[in-house]
């Protein structure tokens, strides 16, 4: 059978996720509000890519279009080769759970388990069996090893951020999105986040996809996509914290 889009296909496997003329509005008439307006773009696999822009540019709603958590108003958004619209929310819920990895500002742990319990949660909730020597490199990679049968109100903001990093790792996401993950950190704990999270790229060939305001967090990203009133400006491959801070400083915002 012939593959009548070549193309496409043969790019495909370097792509871990995207959008394509992605829209999202809220509400209708006069009082409409175009979250994202025709946003196209593609996220690299074994790449980590900072999405930036000013308070209201569409960053967090193009994260959570992209993740499964909100559907568009027209365009399309792909998790490698499935693309969201053609799912059903019983679908989509399993796509969430097998191919994505979340971390969010707030740590979200449960706190009655422990942090090894923690880590494997969203596998012993889906019925996967955990492969124990990844999960092992994971926790190591995380430096979390002597702290697996601790409780979250037993570790630092930095120790319970961490778990929350190798949870999303643990069950080998297509990708990992992460919204502001060293928000409500100190920058110490901030900065030990981030080299982990590059060390999931590097080491481990994650993909991650990180929402954040902060030039510093942002400059441990290989590239930064920068919105603007739900548009991509631009974008910068190996930044650096002083230039996107100078670049967010010229945005005009």
């Amino acid at each position: 059978m012939s593959n009548p889009n070549p193309v496409s296909t043969a790019a495909a496997p370097a792509v871990a996720a995207g959008a394509t003329e992605a829209c999202k509005t809220y509400g209708d008439g006069d009082s409409i509000v175009r979250a994202l307006d025709n946003v196209t773009v593609n996220f690299d696999r074994a790449r980590f890519t900072a999405i930036m822009g000013p308070s209201g540019s569409g960053k967090s709603t193009l994260m959570h279009c992209l993740a499964g958590l909100d559907r568009l108003s027209s365009g399309r958004v792909f998790i490698g080769d499935t693309y969201l619209d053609t799912l059903d929310d019983a679908k989509l819920t399993t796509l969430r759970r097998d191919l994505v990895g979340f971390v969010f500002q707030a740590f979200n742990l449960i706190p009655t388990l422990t942090a090894g319990e923690n880590i494997t949660l969203p596998m012993d909730l889906a019925g996967r069996k955990p492969d124990q020597s990844w999960v092992d490199h994971v926790v190591t990679t995380v430096g979390l090893a002597d702290r697996l049968s601790h409780r979250p109100s037993e570790l630092s903001g930095g120790q319970q951020q961490r778990v929350a990093v190798a949870r999303a790792l643990a069950g080998r996401p297509e990708i990992i999105f992460a919204d502001e993950p060293t928000g409500n950190l100190d920058s110490r704990s901030g900065s030990e986040i981030l080299q982990f999270m590059r060390a999931a790229v590097d080491e481990l060939g994650q993909t991650i996809v990180m929402v954040t305001h902060d030039p510093t967090a942002a400059a441990w990203a290989d590239r930064v996509v920068f919105l603007a009133d739900g548009q991509i400006e631009d974008e910068m491959q190996d930044p650096t914290a002083e230039g996107v801070l100078d670049y967010m400083k010229n945005m005009g915002h």
